[in-house]
């Protein structure tokens, strides 16, 4: 079993009338890029604030690295939560040397490191005044990398970047993560947390929906539409038909759900067939995984 870097237990938050969040479960495993996944106003950010300690839950709980919460358990987590806040006439060495004096850690080799592991060695005098969003944002992540934590946190990582910084991100978190950093990124982006994310939480309105695998929890499905003239027998014809997972009524046709790839029409018309069906409409479909997250979160 996979160890566990961060666990909620029943974590539930309020503001006034409003349910931020309402008894909220699940675990990080350690060495992951969980993403928490969810429409605007699903609650990923209070969450994020609670286990940062930066907001206290009305009831419940969480632990990192197995254990209670404590002031040395928060000193092994990175996090980027806002809008990278730099002295803009400085530059990025000169700023990493100024969180590091807050912090009261690291040395100036670790500001090089860092600034490597983000590409920006090349940049490190500049102002940060003449960086892009994209690498003002990388700047912030080498902060966050000063103090070696085990575990980032990272909030919308690429909210309001364009493309190519979308994708240094995306490249930025996965080198990350193959080299042991378990990353928690809050998103309303489903294709970035398909892109990089190894696990997942999704929230509606403060409430999880699901959380596992992301292979599991956003599984693409074969969907088959069919129908034949005696809908009935059709039906009980298809009981003992293997692989499928669910049926259901939509309108005149008949869908069975199949794990992804597993559906072949000529074998499912066959078995109709020598049941004594015959079929009148038989068609493929492939349920994406922007359909499964709607589904999860309307």
């Amino acid at each position: 079993m996979a160890e566990t870097i961060l666990t909620l237990n029943s974590i539930s938050k309020s503001y006034g009338r409003i349910k931020a969040l309402n008894e909220v479960s699940f675990q990080v495993p350690k060495g992951s890029v969980f993403g928490l996944l969810g429409p605007n106003g699903s609650g990923k950010t209070t969450m994020l604030g609670i286990v940062l300690d930066a907001l206290k839950p009305d009831d419940g709980n969480f632990s990192w690295f197995n254990g209670l919460s404590s002031p040395s358990s928060r000193k092994k987590i990175g996090s980027l939560l806002e809008t990278p806040n730099f002295y803009h006439y400085l530059s990025a060495v000169d700023n990493l040397k100024i969180t590091q004096a807050i912090n009261q850690r690291g040395n100036i080799d670790d500001i090089h490191q860092a600034l490597e592991t983000v590409k920006l060695t090349e940049r490190k005098h500049s102002k940060f005044s003449t960086y892009s969003l994209g690498m003002k944002q990388r700047l912030a992540i080498a902060a966050a990398l000063l103090a070696k934590p085990e575990a980032i946190i990272f909030d919308e990582p690429t909210n309001g970047l364009d493309p190519v910084g979308i994708l240094e991100i995306r490249e930025l978190i996965q080198k990350l993560a193959n080299q042991g950093t378990t990353i928690i990124m809050a998103s309303h982006l489903l294709d970035e947390v398909e892109k990089v994310c190894t696990h997942v939480a999704i929230m509606k309105k403060g409430v999880l929906v699901a959380s596992g695998a992301v292979d599991e929890v956003l599984r693409n499905e074969d969907i088959v539409e069919i129908s034949a003239a005696n809908p009935s027998k059709l039906a009980e014809v298809l009981n003992n038909y293997p692989h499928i997972t669910g049926k259901k009524q939509n309108g005149d046709y008949l869908q069975l759900f199949l794990p992804l790839g597993t559906a072949n029409l000529e074998t499912i018309n066959k078995h109709c067939f020598d049941n004594g069906v015959t079929l009148n409409h038989l068609l493929l479909k492939k349920k994406s995984l922007e359909t499964k997250f709607f589904e999860l979160t309307n």
